[in-house]
């Protein structure tokens, strides 16, 4: 019977080697489906269709979509941060302003982004900036409420502690409530990594000539549904990239708010 050490070492692998089997099971059926059925190419390509389209455009297309789709999703992406922690800090600490904006923020985040993003490309042109503004606006908003909230959630009895020993309200902003918060904001961070590429292609479908979003739109008009399929690919890496890059660096800076496991 083997040992403990080693049944541990086989459990993790048999953990971290289920999601790949069951990804492979699927890639295995979708080809064998699409090939059995003789499904056509322009309802449901087979993986091996896409996988030959995302090799088969050139390197340097390629390069340049990505960029044009990164580069706005990362300005989009860091404008948020910047506003959204200062606003949700304002909003933890002031009742006035809390009650203020937090109902205007409701209403900006009801409005359906598709639907606004044709008036904002008309308003600001066609450049990168309504592409940025479209992608802050889809992204600004969890990473508000999420930090709020760890803002508000702070222990009270931590609180009281500060100011019994006199720390005033920027300490207790930046030693207690905020470091308190660090796990709401990373959650926020994970998922708007993926809206900040959702803002940068919806954009791009709206008004671009180039990006991941155009050549999908492009590629679909002209029914290159595998090279369709081989953006959406992309799309897909970018976001498992942005993701774990979040990821690392929580554990990198603040591997402290990480949840036991």
């Amino acid at each position: 019977m083997p040992s403990r050490p080693i049944r541990q070492r086989l459990l993790r692998l048999v953990d971290a080697g289920l999601p790949v089997l069951a990804f492979v099971v699927l890639l295995v059926l979708w080809e064998g489906g699409t090939r059995l059925f003789q499904v056509p190419t322009f309802l449901l390509p087979a993986p091996s269709m896409i996988v030959s389209a995302l090799f088969g455009l050139d390197a340097g297309l390629w390069a340049g979509h990505i960029w044009a789709t990164v580069r706005v999703a990362l300005l989009g992406y860091a404008i948020a941060i910047l506003v959204s922690v200062p606003l949700a800090i304002g909003l933890a600490t002031s009742r006035t302003l809390s009650r203020t904006l937090y109902p205007f923020l409701i209403v900006i985040q009801s409005m359906p982004i598709v639907a606004v993003a044709p008036i904002i490309v008309v308003t600001m042109g066609s450049g990168d900036l309504p592409r940025v503004m479209i992608t802050f606006l889809i992204t600004f908003f969890p990473i508000v409420v999420s930090t709020t909230t760890g803002l508000m959630a702070t222990p009270p009895e931590l609180i009281e502690l500060s100011r019994s020993l006199r720390a005033g309200r920027s300490r207790e902003m930046w030693q207690i409530r905020l470091p308190y918060a660090l796990p709401h904001l990373f959650s926020a961070l994970r998922i708007c990594t993926t809206l900040a590429l959702i803002g940068a292609v919806v954009a791009e479908f709206v008004a671009a000539d180039r990006g991941l979003g155009y050549y999908i739109t492009f590629s679909t008009s002209n029914f290159r549904i595998p090279a369709a399929f081989s953006g959406l690919v992309v799309l897909v890496l970018l976001s498992l990239a942005f993701f774990k890059l979040v990821d690392l660096v929580q554990h990198r800076f603040a591997a402290w708010s990480l949840p036991r496991r």
